[in-house]
């Protein structure tokens, strides 16, 4: 049986909440099940990448997921669709995932930090039928927070293989 991760800091959401919190709460849940997954290791194992036919480490995966929040929270639903990429680069392929040989992970980590504040910055004084743009299109408060719960359960879903992989971490 694997065990919880067991940590006061994620807690998963009540039975019964109000939709908005239950939203935001499911999204706190993963935000910090991704950051508990990178715990605990060194730079070197947060960027291996146990999968040989994979970019996927763990490293890489808190950098995709800091592209992932500015692009939905800042190009989407603040309708800035100028906001410059941080660490894409059009001749790499995956840019935000690799390579990571200079990477820092605590700078990188911090970036990710900051781009989840911003993002609840740009939710907090918006309802969940607001809308910014995606390509031309309204796309919901709503409909943003179901797709950044679902990135990021899947996300957590490689987190929680690679951890495995790097040194026999288990549990959810």
């Amino acid at each position: 049986m694997v065990a919880d991760l067991e940590d006061p800091r994620r807690q998963e959401p009540a039975f019964v909440l109000a939709e908005r919190r239950m939203l935001e709460a499911w999204l706190e849940f993963h935000r910090m099940t991704l950051l508990m997954k990178c715990e605990g290791l060194d730079d070197a194992d947060r960027k291996r990448r146990p999968v040989p036919t994979s970019n996927l480490s763990l490293h890489g995966l808190v950098r995709h997921m800091a592209e992932v929040e500015r692009n939905w929270f800042r190009r989407v639903l603040q309708r800035d669709p100028g906001t410059r990429p941080i660490w894409y680069d059009p001749a790499i392929e995956d840019s935000d995932l690799v390579p990571l040989d200079d990477a820092d992970w605590a700078a990188d980590l911090e970036v990710w930090q900051a781009e989840c504040d911003a993002s609840r910055e740009a939710a907090a004084s918006r309802n969940l039928d607001d809308t910014g743009l995606r390509y031309g299109s309204p796309c919901s408060l709503r409909w943003i927070y179901l797709h950044m719960i679902e990135e990021y359960a899947r996300h957590n879903g490689h987190a929680d293989l690679i951890r495995e992989l790097v040194d026999g971490s288990v549990g959810w």
